[in-house]
């Protein structure tokens, strides 16, 4: 046994972890600790997983750098990146590369920063000739305590900073958590109940899926069961899908309990990393993030909450292809600890869950306060007239909720003015140069821009295939009926609302603070509108589009769809006015769309898992879906092939294959993508197939992955 050897997992695709000498006047780490190696060619920071190894090598690499001496990654942590490793068939550096914050990753100093917040610690400051400093004194006096970094965003510089420092007119100081500010409503009798299950037994593991119709109060459920946990001296992690609804839900908490913790993409590295060791040290007690989040080490973690937990963006599409919510639900397990997943429109595999009794359905079956669902009606597209896809009808209802005051919400989620041009002489189509996909003609900036790659060109004056000049758009998207809806109704301001119009926070806060000012006005969007906003004037919902999701070859599609359409239903009747929702359809009698008009959600849903449950398909059974791709299509189809062939194995029964075939969008920035789909009778049986997987050895433009648990089955 040599005690001076340790194992260490490094951030690259390879299923095995190396052995390290460690030089001698260097101190032994903790498994969890991050050393800096030689790899190959390079140096690569990865962490350490094993201590006093027994080497059968004869010669080993020296570690170069110790960056920690305390385990960074603690135990827990550790436990369940061994876990996801073999769950996701995923090699354990890289796991362990997406648990830590980018900054981590790179090797910075894992260590709190001091407080850099100041106050001034005199009533006046007096020296005429220094003007940056009299102004940065007023600034500070007027704003305290301040941020370095806010000051500086101020127009202040840091050298003016020291400046009063050293002149002792201010000093650095530690913030006090802001004070609670908002009186908590009374619960209706169905959240009581909700919040009495909740917090009745916070010892153990429990499952609780919180299923409200919106506007019916989750997030107040959510905050009276925090009460406790922190009461006690508990850590809460809440979970949310989207960036932009992070600063409305930290606002909430934020007058709720005082000082909250933030996790998403829009921080810089340096923030991140200092949140995620506060959340470690018990410096914060809450903290709200994205999917990304769930990786956070706690020191009392006491309940984890899950928001809008049917939401996609809680997968991780690319590389370590995560569920955010199953690894919430996994850390509530390893913690022992109580885990409540909210959603108006809860996802398939929850229900699932709830029908074999691991989970506890918790109903909110009504609005708060006096708020009443909204009524749903259809429109019958054949035949209708309409202008860039509002049809007469739908026009004579907009006109009269906005003569009504009211506010109307357009949803279509399409962006773009049309998501095809076409040749009217003789067919011919823009398509991408390295896609198989159409161009979407966009008007501002007017060009054509493929979705799928980012490549964009110029929209030709002539058909490149007859040279006609007949060139006209096809489909509707955001841009074709903001243009639309202006031209109809050009006294009323029309506020467009997708990825194109808010690639910024900031923007999208102004465009809601213009709506929230309660004037009449029409926004049209994607499901960026869709997802939690409250919208107390919007009185119509108008879905354009109903119909494509409903025909998607993709079997989650209707659950996808039907999802959407709930979500965006919510935004209206939300206060004290009534809601409608008209919904176009050149499909009225599709029976997906009958069942979810007529029976709302619960009865859609419970036919579409007994549709699920009869065709053998998730979440009755489970699946992962193996996917290569190449610039060369053959290079990428043969792999599959021999997967094939190692998975026909005589010990692999009770799985079948469908595939390999081409993936419905076949070809993405050049580069040829197949898919073989893997259904198993059981979870055991599924990874006991994968893990017979041997690749071959690879071409250097060759990709593969394994998705277990497959969002996105195309």
């Amino acid at each position: 046994m040599n005690a001076r050897v340790i194992q260490v997992a490094v951030p690259r695709p390879l299923h095995a972890v190396y052995d390290y000498a460690l030089p001698p006047q260097m101190p032994l780490p903790e498994v969890g600790a991050r050393v800096r190696v030689p790899f190959g060619r390079s140096a690569a920071v990865g962490v350490c997983v094993a201590t006093d190894v027994d080497s059968s090598h004869a010669k080993l690499k020296q570690v170069t750098e110790l960056l920690d001496v305390s385990a960074v990654v603690p135990a827990e942590l550790m436990a369940l990146a061994h876990w996801m490793s073999g769950y996701y068939h995923h090699p354990l550096g890289e796991v362990l590369a997406t648990m830590l914050p980018a900054a981590a990753r790179k090797g910075a100093d894992c260590a709190i920063d001091t407080p850099d917040f100041w106050m001034t610690t005199t009533a006046c400051f007096d020296n005429p000739r220094a003007h940056a400093q009299q102004a940065l004194f007023d600034y500070i006096a007027q704003h305290q305590p301040c941020a370095g970094d806010a000051l500086v965003d101020a127009g202040h510089k840091r050298q003016t900073l020291r400046n009063l420092h050293k002149a002792g007119a201010v000093a650095p100081c530690t913030p006090t958590p802001g004070n609670p500010s908002e009186i908590p409503p009374p619960p209706t009798s169905a959240q009581q109940q909700a919040i009495t299950t909740i917090t009745r037994d916070l010892e153990g593991f429990h499952a609780y899926l919180l299923e409200g119709v919106t506007g019916s109060g989750k997030t107040e459920v959510y905050l009276r069961a925090i009460e406790p946990v922190l009461a006690a001296g508990g850590q809460v992690l809440v979970l949310v899908p989207e960036i932009a609804l992070t600063p409305q839900t930290l606002g909430r908490f934020q007058r709720r309990f005082g000082a909250v913790g933030m996790l998403h993409s829009n921080l810089t590295d340096h923030e991140r990393l200092q949140t995620w060791l506060k959340c470690a040290a018990g410096e914060l007690s809450i903290l709200i993030g994205t999917r990304s989040a769930v990786f956070t080490p706690f020191q009392q973690l006491g309940l984890i909450v899950v928001d809008e937990e049917h939401d996609a963006s809680y997968k991780q599409q690319e590389g370590l292809r995560y569920s955010a919510r199953d690894l919430a639900t996994k850390r509530a397990q390893s913690h022992d600890i109580p885990i409540v997943l909210g959603s108006a429109t809860p996802s398939l595999e929850s229900l699932y869950n709830v029908d074999r009794q691991r989970y506890v359905k918790l109903p909110l079956p009504f609005r708060a306060g006096d708020a009443q669902m909204p009524t749903y009606h259809l429109i019958d597209m054949r035949g209708q007239q309409h202008t860039d896809g509002i049809s007469v009808p739908l026009e004579r209802v907009i006109r009269s909720h906005l003569n009504n005051n009211g506010q109307v919400l357009v949803f279509l989620n399409r962006r773009g003015y049309a998501p095809s041009l076409l040749c009217a002489a003789c067919g011919w189509m823009a398509t991408c140069s390295d896609c198989d996909a159409r161009l979407t003609l966009h008007q501002s900036p007017r060009q054509l821009v493929c979705h799928h790659c980012s490549l964009r060109f110029e929209i030709p004056q002539a058909c490149e295939a007859c040279g006609q000049q007949s060139l006209i758009p096809v489909g509707l998207g955001t841009q074709r009926s903001e243009q639309g809806l202006s031209a109809l109704f050009p006294e009323v301001p029309v506020y467009r609302i997708d990825r194109d119009t808010t690639r910024s926070s900031r923007r999208l806060e102004e465009q809601f603070a213009k709506i929230n000012s309660g004037d009449r006005c029409i926004m049209v969007g994607t499901q960026m509108l869709a997802k939690g906003h409250h919208f107390p004037n919007v009185t119509l919902v108008a879905v354009l589009n109903a119909d494509a999701g409903f025909l998607s070859p993709d079997f989650r599609a209707p659950e996808r769809t039907a999802q959407l359409i709930v979500q965006v239903a919510g935004r209206a009747g939300r206060a004290q006015r009534p809601g409608e929702v008209w919904i176009q359809s050149y499909q009225p009698d599709n029976p997906n769309l009958r069942k979810l008009i007529d029976e709302g959600y619960p009865g859609f849903a419970a036919a579409e898992l007994a549709n699920r449950v009869s065709a053998a398909m998730p979440p009755a059974k489970p699946m992962a879906m193996l996917r290569a791709e190449s610039a060369d299509a053959p290079t990428a189809l043969d792999l599959l092939q021999q997967f094939k062939q190692q998975l026909l194995k005589p010990q692999s029964q009770g799985i079948e294959l469908l595939g390999p075939v081409p993936a419905p969008l076949a070809r993405i920035a050049n580069r040829y993508r197949y898919q073989l789909m893997l259904l198993a009778s059981s979870r055991s049986q599924l990874h006991r197939s994968l893990s017979q997987l041997k690749p071959p050895r690879l071409p250097r433009h060759l990709r593969w992955s394994i998705d277990v648990d497959p969002y996105d089955s195309l």
